[in-house]
């Protein structure tokens, strides 16, 4: 599917709440696109091709919301999958990194053997903000000596910026569709 016309079929499928969670946010919902077989089948292609060509050996994905398409990629791909969770979740032992939310901090984490030195690695989450949880994650596994070989989210919040920051950081960036506020 062009991009053009993959990127207004998932737009019409996504669930937009306003005002959640807080005043003034819309919130897009992507469990609409979990919900309806054909879209999540076209979603989990178009990030295979992505894959392809960047030629990644692990998919990692952002807990939670990225487990889903990232379970589903890396089974499409027949390629390792590793988490990247809250602190505390992981019961081996684990690599850490702090960050900063539009509304606190948070740590995440993943296992200090969630990839080899040297393996392409594609993060894998939801939607694009800030650029704050994917920019971390990013260190994570170059703290264990992976190289991030791109991020792959269903939506990017350009408006907001995390693209341009993960841009900024070397880091190729694939959305399959963008919202902004007015939308």
């Amino acid at each position: 599917m062009e991009s053009n016309h993959l990127a207004d079929y998932l737009k019409q499928r996504i669930r937009t709440v306003p005002d959640w969670p807080i005043a003034g946010v819309n919130f897009r919902d992507v469990t609409t696109l979990f919900n309806d077989p054909e879209a999540f089948r076209v979603m989990i292609e178009a990030f295979s091709l992505d894959c392809t060509r960047l030629a990644v050996d692990v998919i990692a994905a952002i807990d939670a919301r990225g487990f889903i398409i990232g379970g589903a990629l890396a089974y499409q791909l027949h390629k390792p999958f590793a988490l990247v969770r809250k602190k505390g979740k992981l019961p081996y032992r684990t690599v850490s990194e702090d960050y900063t939310l539009e509304y606190g901090s948070a740590t995440i984490e993943i296992n200090e053997d969630a990839c080899a030195a040297g393996q392409r690695v594609l993060l894998v989450d939801d939607l694009i903000a800030t650029g704050g949880t994917l920019l971390a994650a990013a260190k994570l596994f170059q703290k264990i000596g992976a190289e991030v070989a791109g991020v792959a989210a269903i939506i990017d919040l350009p408006e907001l910026g995390g693209s341009a920051k993960l841009r900024d950081a070397k880091l190729p960036v694939h959305a399959l569709c963008a919202f902004s506020e007015s939308e």
